[in-house]
């Protein structure tokens, strides 16, 4: 069992190690991905990691607090789930109403690996390239089709 500190450590190791994975990779544009904060050009859309004892996993939030306009954009990335799916190297996982630890409703789209674990230090090196692969699938589906999902929330 560790302490709240040792976990904190453990978070701010991993992702600082990460973070100097992510200065060698560019994407397929040849240009560095924001995974800090990724730019979506959306408001209330946004790209999370999470890494627990539990998983890694990338996320895509919708969190608008219409909830006409979710559903409207939830329907719309429906329509892209082909094309989303063949992009990403793992399955994803569709999530249209998803309640946050804040009680909020969302949707989300995950990918995960729960065969990874923060509190072992022998996973980092595979959450890095799990990390890694997934924001690099992610940022290609979306830089080709972002324009579709800026254009409906206009």
């Amino acid at each position: 069992m560790f302490s709240k500190e040792e976990k904190s450590a453990l978070n701010h190791s991993f992702w600082n190690e990460f973070k100097n994975s992510m200065k060698k990779s560019s994407s397929q544009l040849q240009r560095r991905v924001n995974w800090v904060q990724y730019p979506t050009h959306l408001k209330h859309t946004y790209l999370r990691l999470i890494f627990d004892q539990e998983k890694a996993a990338v996320c895509y939030d919708i969190q608008f607090k219409d909830e006409e306009i979710r559903v409207l954009f939830w329907e719309q990335l429906i329509e892209l789930r082909t094309l989303i799916e063949n992009n990403m190297g793992v399955s994803t996982i569709w999530i249209q109403n998803f309640e946050t630890n804040e009680g909020v409703v969302i949707s989300r789209l995950k990918w995960q690996d729960c065969s990874l674990n923060l509190h072992q230090k022998r996973d980092w090196k595979k959450a890095c390239i799990f990390f890694k692969e997934r924001l690099l699938e992610f940022d290609a589906f979306y830089q080709e089709y972002k324009e579709i999902l800026i254009n409906l929330i206009k």
